[in-house]
């Protein structure tokens, strides 16, 4: 292991809060003295499976302690996502079926050894815990927590002062959170600054249970590729782990300069030192930002697809969107026949038929804004749009397909 000084420089790079970072300090000494890494937790409530840059955030940081030779225990929460975390709610959750959980679930797992080293991580369902509490355990479990702290937490408060319904199943979310650490005995529980009341009744119920509490690591939220919301795949400004390495590169490039430090930070596993270092360099207009961007991206690519994709992601980005180049090679859609009258077509819906948008407001959106190009012509109207045999659709600066017809 690396000295323990080490140690927390690399775990509390971009962390947003660390309770307590003294008690941090005592376990990793702890556990260097003995030779027994750290027991690292992160609850996944298995409801929205399609892990993007912004999710992996705290993957990225359990990656790291992975690295420094600590382990991880992932909780699939199939029994806490049957009722649903009311965090940010104004309304209780409509629970999940056992079959939608564990399909999210096994969703999840193949998802998380993107970032995570398999050898070094215990999946758990807390179905195996959970499900076997008594109702006397359940309510030595209700009674460590007052009604008083519950309404502590700002969602609950809101609806309470709103006269809006609080179902009591909802108040056993953090308990039973909170429970999955007493069973774990962990060291360490990670996640965003949204979950820091259900990790902190974690911490608050070890010590009820004759524990030593868990430090709790809140990582910030990432913003997306417009800068302003965080990174959500309903507002489109998402970059998914799945993507392909082009698209992947591409839209790092697009963030706003103000976030090359933040996305070096948090999505990328880059040294501590390192990080300053560029940081000083772009506050004092050291380097351009764009080059600096282009190597934020290269390094993002390759943590996902390896640095030969990263490379040749680089050069796509440098030929299609620098240059201006039409690319090599271009996946081939056949358009159906029953799409095209009199040698026209309505676009939006071919567009989302190609996987080149997710809808047909999104394809009208970026007709209207000037997105859409055919054979590098911007097209201006989304409906009765001629087309031809071997014709070449862009959309935005990356995304093309040779329409074929019949």
């Amino acid at each position: 292991m690396l000295s323990v000084d080490e140690q927390m420089k690399i775990i509390a790079k971009g962390a947003e809060e660390i309770i307590e970072e003294d008690e941090l300090r005592k376990k990793l000494q702890k556990s260097k003295k003995e030779g027994r890494p750290l027991t690292v937790k992160l609850g996944l409530d298995p409801s929205a499976p399609d892990i993007h840059l912004g999710h992996a955030v705290v993957l990225r940081k359990i990656r790291q302690m992975q690295d420094l030779g600590h382990r991880a225990v992932i909780v699939i929460g199939d029994f806490t996502g049957m009722i649903g975390d009311p965090t940010g709610r104004s309304k209780a959750r409509k629970p999940l079926s056992k079959e939608q959980v564990l399909q999210n679930a096994k969703t999840y797992e193949e998802q998380i050894f993107k970032i995570l080293d398999r050898d070094k991580t215990e999946v758990r369902f807390n179905s195996e815990w959970l499900s076997k509490l008594s109702f006397a355990d359940v309510i030595e479990l209700a009674s460590k927590c007052t009604v008083a702290r519950m309404l502590e937490r700002e969602d609950f408060q809101k609806r309470f002062e709103a006269h809006q319904s609080i179902s009591l199943h909802e108040f056993f979310y953090p308990l039973m959170q909170g429970y999955d650490s007493i069973v774990l005995k962990s060291d360490i529980e990670l996640g965003g600054t949204e979950q820091r009341f259900n990790i902190l009744m974690g911490r608050s119920l070890q010590k009820d249970y004759g524990q030593e509490s868990q430090v709790a690591i809140f990582m910030p939220l990432l913003e997306g590729t417009d800068g302003i919301e965080k990174m959500s795949k309903s507002l489109g400004n998402y970059i998914g782990i799945y993507e392909p390495a082009e698209d992947m590169y591409g839209k790092v490039m697009s963030i706003p300069d103000d976030l090359i430090i933040k996305y070096f930070e948090l999505a990328t596993d880059i040294h501590p030192d390192e990080l300053e270092r560029k940081r000083e360099l772009l506050e004092n207009d050291e380097v351009n930002p764009r080059d600096l961007k282009m190597e934020l991206a290269r390094e993002i690519t390759k943590l996902y697809h390896g640095e030969d994709e990263a490379i040749k992601a680089e050069e796509y980005f440098r030929s299609v969107v620098q240059r201006k180049e039409i690319p090599d090679e271009i996946p081939d859609f056949v358009v159906p026949a029953d799409m095209i009258e009199n040698g026209m077509v309505n676009l939006p819906p071919i567009m989302v038929a190609a996987g080149l948008t997710s809808s047909n407001s999104e394809g009208r959106r970026l007709i209207e804004q000037g997105g859409v190009k055919i054979n590098s012509i911007p097209v201006k109207e989304h409906r009765n749009i001629p087309i031809k045999n071997n014709d070449i659709l862009q959309v935005g600066k990356r995304r093309f397909v040779r329409l074929i017809i019949d």
